[in-house]
């Protein structure tokens, strides 16, 4: 397991379409994101780095709810990788009573083109679905007991307060994203 860094996103940028398929059974696509003020977009399967915060991450689809939409997605490639396949995906969805959308991105077309390379990489869009939050969760993603300063959770009170997110975002830290070999 390489820890790998997430890179400085395309602030104002918008989402890139995306048609995928969900573990509850239906395809979701662009045109389905909700017009709340704010949306999410994280995850993956195996990942340790995902397992330690994907609580979490259901916590916060809980607190605010009505308010923000997460899309957790999964792109690794399930033929080196089989616990990140369609239908482990399913069971860790049941498993875990995932309150959110888990999208497969078996082309990883859509993580391309958001530019993730790591598992988990947040991915927080305004209103307007622009890219305002490029960063971590948190600064203990092990340990939730040790959280001093919880970036995500500035920067969504920030979108649902109408006021500016602070551009010192920092990385998230994880697993690479698992490429398909060429």
């Amino acid at each position: 397991m390489g820890l790998t860094e997430s890179a400085k996103g395309s602030l104002g940028s918008s989402i890139p379409y995306f048609s995928l398929p969900s573990t509850e059974g239906r395809i979701w696509t662009s045109q389905d994101l909700q017009s709340l003020p704010a949306l999410l977009v994280v995850m993956c399967n195996h990942c340790p780095y995902v397992q330690a915060v994907d609580d979490r991450i259901n916590d916060l689809a809980h607190h605010y709810k009505d308010r923000l939409q997460i899309l957790g997605i999964n792109a690794n490639d399930s033929v080196t990788y089989p616990e990140d396949n369609f239908e482990a995906m399913v069971e860790r969805s049941k498993t875990k009573n995932y309150i959110f959308p888990y999208l497969w991105d078996e082309s990883q077309d859509f993580v391309k083109a958001l530019g993730g390379v790591c598992t988990p990489d947040f991915f927080l869009y305004d209103q307007m679905h622009r890219l305002a939050y490029r960063g971590r969760l948190d600064d203990s993603w092990k340990n939730p007991q040790q959280v001093k300063k919880r970036d995500l959770v500035d920067a969504i009170e920030s979108i649902l307060n109408c006021q500016p997110v602070s551009t010192d975002q920092k990385s998230s830290l994880g697993c690479s994203v698992k490429w398909r070999p060429l």
